[in-house]
């Protein structure tokens, strides 16, 4: 039996698919991240640069009460706010 190179309509190609997708993901740029704060975001850190003083003053504070042994710490304020949490 002979068989004849008969010419081929249509002819499918399987790596043609491949390499074009692999020459436009060549010419395509890179996409670049982007962050964006909103209005409230950028009002609430601008407010709490403000009161970093003053933040600083009782964080100070609180050191100074903690090394001389004068802090006390309400047990009863504590399992008010875990309470929540060990409910869920």
């Amino acid at each position: 039996m002979k068989i004849n190179q008969t010419p081929r309509i249509n002819a499918v190609n399987p790596y043609q698919k491949q390499s074009d997708l692999q020459a436009g993901a060549a010419s395509r740029k890179r996409k670049t991240d982007e962050v964006q704060i909103s209005a409230e975001a950028q009002e609430m850190l601008s407010s709490s640069r403000v009161s970093s003083t003053d933040r600083s003053q009782l964080i100070d504070n609180l050191k100074q009460s903690v090394s001389s042994g004068t802090y006390h710490v309400e047990s009863g304020k504590i399992a008010e706010k875990l309470l929540p949490f060990l409910k869920n």
